[in-house]
């Protein structure tokens, strides 16, 4: 079967020979078990591929299952993946076949296998390499004849440098590598998707299709499209219901491209977990060194005053003993450049106002909060850039502005 026909068999749009080679690639390791690792950003139309690998299959009779490994939460991933025992924990009022187990002489396709925890990678490497599994709460070992194919966005090769990913299961996995490229490296393509895009919402909502003006086609193809495909469909079907003229110019489409210096999608929400806490320990942990370096410096403020020739004599020679020991111990424990120096008694200075050096304030609730709103005033009043400039959730942020009684 030619690339022509497997394009309009499953609604491929563009002529790029990037995406050419990626379509022939899986066309010819489909009549094979081989596993398939399949890469690209995020909205470059992964999910097409493992069917393409599957209808091209001796096993395209079998079950073809797609799973969504990022949008399983981590405590339940196995139950799903391999299935449980009933009573095996709260809830488990049955016993469950999982995804292997109904995939048996089929294909599973697992979308965002970067996101599967290290346990369950261990499970599903022992998968890969003797086609065995133990639903969650059993004893049993079971058998399954499945041909695997993963996708991921992510950078497996950082991730296993991390200690996210396992390397062995990452050979594993990419016996077969294909690549797609994003869509900037695409620009031949962009106007024929929009064109097809804006004939389907044409289609979808009943009125005329949209059609680009030259210096609007010059801007779409010139846009980096971070989101992809995906973000070109967005923004196809943005125009198409809102603009009442059906002709458009740069200077419209131009309102419905963002700001290409915007951060890129997806952004990974961290959510409240150890890791959050963790961060806003270690803020308390950097509020704590700091006020210790003031009360350092301090100390080697005074210090260097009554050495100074106008110390007064008797405030050095009633005092000046107890501060070199204090002095001396801090020392000890935070080594500095300044070499010991014998205290001596001097005389004529004035020292009323020397309490008014150490009238900071310091509470914790007041450090952090004037941490906050540092982060706020750096980046203008944007939350989310402000939390993850002080390593913490959003959501948490949101709420130490409202215990703080922060105006942002």
């Amino acid at each position: 079967m030619d690339i022509l026909r497997i394009k309009q068999r499953f609604g491929i749009i563009g002529n790029s020979p990037l995406l050419d080679r990626a379509i022939d690639i899986a066309v010819q390791v489909a009549p094979t078990d081989l596993s398939v690792l399949i890469s690209g950003e995020s909205g470059v139309g992964k999910e097409v591929f493992p069917q393409i690998i599957h209808q091209h299959s001796a096993r395209k009779h079998g079950t073809f299952i797609a799973v969504n490994c990022g949008a399983i939460p981590e405590g339940t991933i196995d139950s799903e993946l391999f299935g449980h025992e009933k009573g095996s924990f709260t809830g488990a009022h049955e016993s469950r076949k999982g995804y292997f187990e109904v995939a048996d002489n089929g294909t599973i396709f697992l979308d965002e296998i970067g996101e599967l925890p290290l346990p369950t990678q261990v499970r599903l490497l022992r998968v890969l390499e003797s086609g065995e599994f133990i639903r969650v709460g059993s004893s049993k070992v079971l058998k399954t004849n499945v041909r695997m194919v993963a996708a991921t966005n992510l950078n497996l090769i950082d991730a296993i440098r991390e200690g996210k990913f396992r390397e062995d299961l990452y050979y594993r996995l990419n016996t077969v590598p294909i690549s797609l490229p994003p869509l900037r490296e695409r620009k031949d393509d962009i106007f024929l998707l929009f064109r097809k895009f804006a004939s389907d919402f044409a289609e979808k909502y009943r009125m005329p299709a949209i059609r680009l003006l030259p210096d609007a086609q010059h801007l779409l193809v010139e846009f980096p499209f971070y989101g992809n495909v995906r973000q070109l469909k967005n923004i196809t079907e943005q125009i198409s219901i809102i603009e009442h003229e059906r002709e458009i110019s740069g200077s419209v489409i131009r309102r419905y491209l963002p700001d290409a210096d915007m951060a890129r999608l997806p952004v990974i929400y961290k959510g409240i977990d150890e890791k959050t806490f963790a961060s806003e320990r270690e803020i308390l942990y950097q509020i704590l060194f700091d006020m210790k370096k003031d009360m350092n410096d301090l100390k080697k403020l005074v210090y260097e005053i009554m050495q100074s020739e106008s110390f007064d004599s008797e405030i050095s020679g009633k005092h000046a003993p107890v501060f070199q020991k204090h002095y001396q111990d801090d020392q000890l424990h935070q080594p500095t450049n300044i070499p010991p120096v014998e205290l001596k008694a001097k005389e004529n200075i004035n020292i009323e106002d020397t309490e008014e050096v150490i009238e900071e304030s310091l509470s914790l609730e007041t450090k952090e909060k004037e941490i906050i709103i540092k982060a706020l005033e750096k980046y203008k009043g944007k939350r989310k850039q402000a939390a993850n400039e002080l390593g913490i959730s959003e959501r948490t942020l949101y709420r130490k502005i409202k215990d703080y009684n922060i105006d942002y």
